[in-house]
């Protein structure tokens, strides 16, 4: 599904991501992890088509169609979502308002509206929350809920989710990984979760673990890996892999 080559990304001339490759099938759950400042983000925004962030090298393809140079619409009209780790507020507009603009050529206002209010129970999102301002006033769990209803109703191929569970209390984690999970399940759609958190096994089976250092994955595994990370941090796979 989403296929990465030697992929080197710049910043205000400074080289991010430096020579990175990944392969993601269909209904596959990846977890990217690294120390800070090792580029998880960015490669997460580059995927998306975030404005500003140079591609000088290296391709990415999804279903096999290069997106190198396409804008942040047309990959999103791909089916590529991606889950920001620090959601923006909009004021002036609501989420209702919000929802039925991206959503207006999939549902006509009443069906639109009978969608919204059955993710919101599922995600148990109070319906008033829908005619306040986007995200303004939203406490860090409901930011993170938001994002998540914009996921299900939008019903992505590939799912990218920057830290969704960073700050989040653990009735919040459960009822986002509930709902994740059982959209991947359903929808056969793949995930790339970035995170530090070294609990993330006990809300998602992922198929690979990839350690982001300096630009570049510097080990691939499975869920063990994750074991050894918190109990030595990453130190020890560090500086394995690069001597």
């Amino acid at each position: 599904m989403l296929k990465i080559k030697n992929l080197y990304v710049n910043i205000k001339n400074n080289l991010i991501i430096k020579g990175l490759n990944l392969r993601i099938k269909r209904n596959e759950i990846h977890v990217i992890m690294g120390p800070n400042g090792s580029g998880k983000s960015t490669l997460s925004y580059i995927i998306s088509g975030k404005p500003k962030y140079r591609i000088d090298k290296g391709k990415i393809y999804f279903n096999k169609k290069l997106i190198n140079n396409l804008s942040p619409y047309e990959i999103s009209k791909l089916g590529i979502f991606l889950s920001f780790q620090y959601p923006i507020e909009i004021n002036g507009i609501t989420m209702y308002s919000f929802l039925k603009n991206i959503l207006k050529n999939k549902y006509n206002n009443k069906e639109l509206l009978k969608k919204i209010y059955k993710v919101c129970n599922k995600l148990k999102i109070k319906k008033n929350y829908l005619y306040r301002n986007f995200n303004v006033g939203f406490s860090g769990g409901e930011k993170k809920k938001n994002e998540i209803l914009q996921m299900l109703l939008l019903k992505p191929k590939l799912v990218i989710l920057d830290e969704i569970d960073s700050g989040l209390d653990i009735d919040t984690l459960n009822i986002i990984f509930k709902n994740i999970n059982k959209y991947k399940n359903k929808n056969k759609c793949s995930l790339i979760i970035i995170t530090h958190n070294t609990n993330i096994i006990k809300y998602i089976k992922p198929n690979y673990v990839h350690i982001l250092y300096n630009g570049k994955i510097i080990k691939s595994s499975n869920k063990k890996i994750i074991k050894n990370i918190e109990k030595y941090g990453y130190k020890n796979i560090i500086n394995n892999e690069i001597k």
